[in-house]
């Protein structure tokens, strides 16, 4: 079985966005709403899930991390916007 690894996007309570990768994603968060996750977090509690995208290994989900670091607000959002397109077609 292949262990996958994420690469996600959250909103924090002051509207701004965290990038981050993890193998257990749904741990993640907790930690980070426990305000165990980040320092930038725990100061921005707190945070939902907005985006996420998983990957085969670890190296791939944090080249990707910092991919999207790279990217300007506008373009995060229109990442997480299309995102959401794709689960709305999938679920329709």
């Amino acid at each position: 079985m292949i262990e996958l690894a994420y690469t996600y996007i959250l909103k924090c309570s002051d509207d701004t966005y965290y990038t981050g990768w993890a193998k257990d994603l749904d741990n993640r968060l907790k930690a980070h709403n426990s305000g165990h996750g980040s320092k930038y977090t725990r100061a921005r509690l707190p945070v939902s899930l907005i985006y996420y995208e998983h990957f085969e290994s670890d190296n791939e989900a944090m080249k990707r991390e910092v991919a999207i670091k790279r990217l300007s607000r506008k373009e995060k959002e229109e990442l997480i916007k299309s995102n959401e397109k794709i689960r709305r077609t999938n679920h329709e």
